[in-house]
């Protein structure tokens, strides 16, 4: 984490120490959360729509904090305390993370897409922690105030940092690119997440190639082939963005289309992951412990950020062998019962749901497969047809039931009712009533997939499955 006397991080941050700070005192870290920050570190006091961290300043202070930011414009500060006047504290610790990176010899990998990001970050961690010390976005902290956070722990000897860039509109993921200015830039996919805000697949895709914005001159972009709209986009931006008409940088494309750089073949699954070779390398297998033709396509990402930074391909397998994904991504776990649950309750969209669907028909072994699906959300006024076309989907002479939880996810249900016998298709509004019917119903040897938007908590219903 940062480690700075005040006065170094005050003119870092464009800021001027309050009189009576001691500027020789040392600061360890930041934190915006008196509730978690660790002693001796600078108390960042954001404001938001329904709090002012500023009330919280002398709490911080009494709990271990050196030293606080403290807005101008806000009066009356408190005395005695270790200060550092700033415009704006949000923006000073946009401005203090970009110069921390920038006195760091730390290159920098920045991810963003649709859907895979998290599971793609876990991957690339993993092959590049066989070589260098990594550093990569914890949790959720991958907008314009998690990643400076993520910036300001890096250890002053972090060789690479893996960022994830989330966003809901356009401009944020531009910002966050030219704040971490990366050398690689991994694009995932271009799903269907936050066509509420944005409108249209065309519009997400502009909004994840604004990752290019901050990209390093001769840096390298790493992306889906397999989706011809970043393609389109890029080919705009070449045309009509002034910066991209001069920048030079490298394409690594991958996917499962032959015309990608790296393409997987000879795929396979067994009870707890999937084994698979790449044209490319041919010789060597790989596995990774996650199941799904989709997460083999993450992970080609993973090599081609580790080829780059120069891993030979037997040590990248090694790496992808032994990486630990992020909770509620696929998991497969047992119920008291026997009964195996694919526990992929974090979020939904179209993308994701069809991907998920996908490796449950791919799975043997079963007598019966179940699913249990929720609402996708945020997917604008064309939501009741996306849900209509997962319902479309379901084959009753490949998942023998379906449990529906949610408004939309009624419309699944309505759309799969046409072809499945009456009695096998069921609408819940309790999640516990749901749990209680699927536990009497399923067996030992059947296989049941939980699915919904992280607003659903579906993972509910998973714990209600392994208690009962």
């Amino acid at each position: 984490m940062i480690k700075r006397t005040v006065l170094s991080i005050a003119e870092m941050a464009g800021g001027t120490l309050a009189p009576g700070t001691d500027p020789s005192l040392i600061i360890h870290g930041v934190s915006k959360d008196t509730r978690t920050l660790p002693p001796g570190c600078l108390y960042i006091p954001l404001i938001g729509e329904s709090f002012d961290g500023h009330q919280f300043v002398q709490d911080a202070i009494d709990k271990g904090a050196a030293a606080s930011f403290w807005q101008k414009d806000h009066e009356q500060p408190p005395a005695g305390v270790p200060l550092i006047f700033v415009e704006d504290t949000l923006a000073a610790l946009q401005t203090l993370a970009k110069s921390y990176h920038q006195q760091l010899d730390v290159r920098i990998v920045g991810i963003t897409g649709s859907n895979g990001k998290t599971t793609t970050k876990d991957m690339t961690a993993a092959v590049l922690s066989t070589t260098y010390k990594v550093h990569k976005t914890l949790g959720n902290y991958n907008n314009h105030i998690g990643l400076p956070l993520t910036l300001l722990q890096l250890e002053e000897d972090t060789q690479i940092a893996i960022l994830e860039m989330g966003m809901s509109s356009r401009g944020e993921i531009r910002f966050l690119s030219e704040l971490a200015e990366p050398e690689i830039a991994l694009i995932t996919n271009i799903g269907e997440s936050h066509l509420l805000q944005l409108g249209s697949r065309e519009e997400i895709a502009r909004a994840k190639t604004e990752i290019l914005a901050g990209l390093q001159q001769d840096g390298t972009l790493v992306y889906n082939g397999d989706e011809p709209l970043i393609e389109q986009v890029l080919s705009e931006l070449e045309q009509n963005d002034a910066p991209m008409k001069t920048k030079r940088y490298h394409r690594v494309k991958f996917g499962a289309g032959s015309h990608n750089d790296l393409v997987p073949i000879h795929v396979r699954m067994d009870a707890a992951g999937t084994h698979f070779e790449v044209q490319r390398f041919n010789e060597v297998p790989f596995y990774i412990p996650l199941l799904g033709s989709h997460n083999v396509v993450n992970a080609l990402s993973a090599i081609a950020v580790g080829v780059h930074f120069g891993i030979a391909v037997t040590t990248i397998a090694q790496g992808l062998k032994t990486f630990e994904m992020t909770s509620m991504r696929i998991e497969m776990m047992k119920a008291p019962s026997g009964l195996t649950i694919l526990n992929d309750a974090y979020n939904a969209s179209p993308t994701s749901m069809k991907a998920a669907l996908k490796l449950l028909k791919e799975l043997q072994g079963y007598k019966r497969k179940i699913v249990v699906l929720g609402d996708m959300l945020e997917l604008g006024d064309q939501e009741a047809e996306f849900h209509r076309q997962i319902g479309a989907m379901l084959d009753p002479q490949q998942i023998d039931r379906v449990y529906v939880f949610g408004k939309l996810a009624r419309h699944i249900a309505d759309e799969a009712a046409r072809r499945y016998p009456q009695g096998r298709v069921l609408v819940f509004d309790d999640k516990s009533r749901l749990a209680q019917a699927l536990a009497a119903y399923a067996a030992s040897d059947d296989v049941v997939l939980v699915k919904g938007s992280r607003g659903m908590k579906l993972e509910q219903v998973v714990q209600l499955l392994q208690q009962l």
